[in-house]
């Protein structure tokens, strides 16, 4: 009996304090995924289009089939991260209330994410050349973190947004979204008007 009690005594003793060791092996919450960033590199976008610009050779352009009388309508999509800069173009046609419109409808998009975002910023950009392009950085669990418009003021007027397609926290994402957000400010210093 008193073998017995000892024996109980030892095992009650060893089930205390687990050791780091131990503690390392207990299972972990659901991991962050590993992220492989390939290196930024560019090509030129295809002619037929009112614009030209460089886009991310990670990337593929598919029309929009949302918008099929739109033919300047298109997705810069990344197989890789099922993500994509969603760009949608605009003629002016000279018409200041039109293009005041546009403007306005950019940031009534972006602010419909409020509820969701944890701080929305805007800032102007000066391209290399002196052009002036609007962005608009979304930060918290919102679908598109970056938004961005560039016009000329009289005849064109191009919108884009980042998009992910993912269900995964955007804190777990953020090498992708920074990965993409540098490819759409790729694009907009490269953007030259037709």
């Amino acid at each position: 009996m008193r073998l017995f009690l000892l024996g109980f005594l030892l095992t009650l003793i060893s089930c205390g304090k687990a050791t780091e060791e131990e503690k390392s092996a207990m299972p972990r919450p659901k991991g962050y995924p590993a992220m492989d960033i390939p290196k930024h590199s560019y090509q030129s976008l295809e002619k037929g289009h009112p614009f030209s610009f460089e886009i991310s050779r990670q990337a593929i352009v598919k029309k929009d089939s949302f918008a099929l009388s739109e033919p300047h309508w298109m997705y810069i999509y990344y197989p890789r991260w099922d993500a994509f800069i969603q760009l949608t173009y605009k003629s002016v046609g000279g018409d200041r209330k039109r293009l005041d419109k546009m403007i306005r409808d950019s940031y009534i998009l972006a602010s419909k994410h409020q509820m969701k975002a944890n701080r929305i910023e805007d800032a102007v950009l000066t391209t290399r050349d002196g052009r002036k392009a609007t962005i608009i950085e979304l930060e918290g669990e919102v679908a598109t973190p970056f938004q961005f418009f560039a016009t000329d003021s009289t005849t064109h007027f191009l919108r884009g947004a980042v998009y992910l397609n993912t269900a995964m926290k955007n804190d777990s994402l953020a090498p992708v979204i920074r990965y993409i957000k540098q490819d759409a400010l790729h694009l907009i210093q490269t953007l030259q008007w037709k």
